[in-house]
């Protein structure tokens, strides 16, 4: 089984989420190192103690008998109770010797706050927290952090967590996980807060010496009071599995907005085909968040704008948007930055502008936008509204405006009766408005600034049109690897060399079904001439080694022979150019090659991330590629759909659809040839370093596609 079909199986035990589900939703809590100050122990306690009525709190601490008016215990070995969890606040040192005695007494989780493990970036302490994570995981005490702040179940308004002692939350539907503690009860919990925003729970991972992230989003998935996911992630301990919770959160209709910061591993060893000098870390994330349908945020109060979008909306009827504003200048620029966004704003039906323009009587503008001046704070407004939901294809309006309270009871009954889609663009002071905090408070998706709520609406239209699409038929798996195809890679393998040649690179993509030009080998000038009047003129030659990579740069490619003469000629050429090039190199003779014109030069390879596994490129191939990167990304493997949209992604692929009086190429051949590509780097992976078809040309539409060079570097 490779990596990646291991990927597709479940991460999740039942034993693992009952120990999250004993930290969400605790009925009993020990905190070691509770103290009387108000520092993280103290802190700890003093929260926990806010649920004393629904949850038993027990201070542990031999200096004390009694903390904050309730009895502490020198140990945990001396409770009265196993704990649902522990919350652990003590010297680094101490930590694991507290886990141990914790596991003895029977408590089902553990909260480390204590820092000082491996984000203090020396072996021992990295050393120490790896003893915590195999003792977490033998033991089944499961832990998160160390080094976080805790976390909040907010629906129930039970802490766990050494935030400050002033901190609240208001609860809501959605479920906020980051792997920093300052970002989660630092920056955004306070400003969910100031926002009306609400949160089900709010988690601190920490170092993640145990769980990580995915585990409680996990959690949160099957958590029916949540209904949206919002993380930020400086990075992935497993991104496969981090892919794998997305697929599943798109399958239960819970969309995931993340903050993605940080680096993976790819990159760090050198290059050799253009595939791997393009792949950059954030271009394949990002590839692979869209892929898998998350939505990616760049900073924390887009996150919580667009987290209360998407919970407080729906798949709308279509994308249409509708636009109503008191002013043309508001309206202009919401509208350019609609545009922009590419969203649609669909032009009034006759009755919509007729109607509008018998309650505006003159004044204003009935268009899309419409600028209803100052009806917008009258009891016409309602009236207005309802004119440009009516319209058939209309799925979400979006009110720019600063009115009163008054407004925002209007729009919110709007949405009630209309069942419409909503966002309200806050055009005054945001200062405690009793407009602005009544909209909050009706869970209406308020945005400060044009640009961020069309960045919203597009991005939840796109989210549901994905999902619909990518629901309708399965997350593709890789075709098993045949007989033949195995025979094909032993084969190679038995070269006993890592580097193929390009007719060696191209018997292995051919074993996967990916057509090549015809070409014969040549041992002399003479055997190279009889070659080209059997292929038939023009032909190429290519010097074949695999110890010269990037052929034309060597000068070792002659293209485009018309006669027995030139062909001659640029035997000896090429032979003498690859001596020059690569003294050392084992030439196995020239590559007579069929000459296939009339087609688009595109490029397919294949590389491997050792966070998100087998990835495939594809871009306009030559020699050009690494200067212009204009490539699309995805993790393998993919289907036709996934590779239609790839192919969609890159600029110059209005050449493939027929640019300039040239025929359209054959598209459907090359989403072929991509799903065919992505199956070979699935089957592939541990065997395959790195592999790039460039150029693949793609025929007039019809004719299918030919491979013309290849490069393949086996591991």
């Amino acid at each position: 089984m490779s990596d990646t079909e291991k990927a597709a199986t479940s991460y999740w035990t039942e034993a693992q989420m009952q120990s999250v589900h004993h930290m969400m939703n605790p009925r009993s809590i020990a905190v070691v190192g509770a103290t009387e100050r108000m520092q993280y122990g103290g802190r700890m306690l003093a929260l926990a103690l806010r649920a004393k009525d629904r949850v038993r709190v027990y201070p542990v601490n031999p200096r004390y008998k009694e903390l904050l008016g309730v009895k502490c215990y020198p140990s945990v070995s001396e409770l009265p109770e196993a704990p649902d969890t522990v919350g652990i606040v003590v010297p680094h040192n101490h930590v694991l010797d507290v886990m141990k005695e914790s596991h003895a007494r029977g408590a089902r989780s553990a909260m480390i706050i204590s820092a000082g493990f491996s984000e203090r970036g020396d072996s021992g302490r990295a050393n120490l927290q790896d003893e915590l994570s195999a003792y977490a995981r033998s033991s089944g005490v499961r832990v998160c952090g160390p080094n976080g702040l805790g976390l909040v179940n907010a629906k129930d308004d039970i802490w766990l967590s050494s935030a400050t002692l002033d901190a609240r939350s208001t609860k809501g539907p959605i479920g906020m996980v980051c792997q920093s503690g300052a970002s989660a009860f630092g920056t955004l919990l306070p400003r969910a807060l100031d926002e009306h925003i609400g949160c089900s729970y709010v988690v601190s991972t920490g170092n993640e010496a145990d769980l990580d992230l995915c585990d409680f989003m996990r959690y949160l998935l099957d958590d029916e009071s949540t209904r949206v996911l919002a993380g930020f992630a400086e990075g992935f301990k497993d991104g496969r599995k981090f892919l794998e919770l997305a697929r599943l959160a798109a399958e239960r209709s819970k969309p995931i907005l993340l903050i993605k910061v940080g680096r993976s591993s790819l990159g760090t060893n050198a290059a050799r085909s253009h595939t791997a000098a393009l792949t950059g870390e954030d271009a394949l994330y990002e590839a692979a968040l869209k892929q898998y349908g998350v939505i990616r945020v760049q900073e924390y109060d887009e996150l919580l704008q667009m987290a209360r979008l998407f919970a407080h909306t729906k798949k709308p009827r279509n994308r249409g948007v509708a636009l109503l504003s008191h002013s043309g200048g508001i309206n202009s620029l919401a509208a350019d930055m609609c545009g922009q966004a590419g969203l649609d704003l669909p032009p009034l039906t006759d009755v919509a502008r007729d109607g509008i323009n018998g309650i505006l009587k003159g004044v204003g503008w009935a268009a899309n936008p419409v600028d209803a001046t100052g009806f917008v704070m009258g009891d016409q407004f309602p009236r207005i509204m309802q004119y440009l939901t009516d319209q058939p294809q209309v799925g979400t309006l979006a009110v720019a405006s600063g009115g009163g309270d008054g407004q925002a009871d209007q729009v919110a009954a709007h949405r009630a009766s209309s069942g419409m889609n909503l966002a309200f663009l806050w055009t005054e002071s945001r200062s405690a408005l009793p407009g602005l905090k009544k909209l909050k408070e009706f869970d209406i998706p308020v945005f400060y600034t044009p640009d961020k709520m069309a960045l919203g609406l597009r991005s939840m239209l796109d989210y549901h049109d994905w999902r619909e699409q990518r629901m309708a038929q399965p997350f593709p798996k890789a075709a098993p690897m045949t007989e033949a195809q195995r025979g094909v890679l032993a084969r190679l393998q038995g070269l006993g060399r890592k580097g193929l040649s390009e007719s060696e690179s191209k018997a292995l993509i051919g074993a996967w079904g990916i057509p090549r030009a015809e070409e014969v080998l040549a041992g002399n000038a003479a055997e190279a001439v009889a070659a080209a009047g059997r292929l038939g003129f023009p032909v190429a030659l290519k010097v074949e080694s695999a110890d010269i990579a990037h052929k034309t740069e060597a000068g070792v490619v002659k293209l485009n022979l018309r006669d027995s003469k030139e062909v001659s000629a640029a035997f000896e050429t090429v032979t003498a150019n690859a001596r020059r090039h690569a003294p050392s190199a084992q030439l196995n003779g020239v590559s007579v090659q069929q000459m296939v014109g009339n087609g688009v030069e595109v490029i397919v390879g294949v590389n491997y991330d050792a966070q998100l596994g087998p990835v495939v490129m594809f871009g306009m191939g030559g020699v050009t590629v690494e200067l212009y990167r204009d490539v699309a990304f995805r993790v393998g493997p993919i289907d036709r759909m996934e590779a239609m949209r790839m192919i969609g992604e890159v600029k110059g692929a209005s050449l493939l659809r027929g640019f300039r009086g040239r025929p359209a190429a054959d598209i459907g051949a090359l989403a072929d040839a991509l799903v065919a590509v992505s199956n070979l780097a699935v089957n592939l992976e541990g065997s395959l370093a790195e592999l790039d078809i460039n150029p693949l040309m793609v025929l007039p539409e019809g004719q299918g596609i030919k491979a013309v060079d290849a490069l393949a570097i086996l591991k």
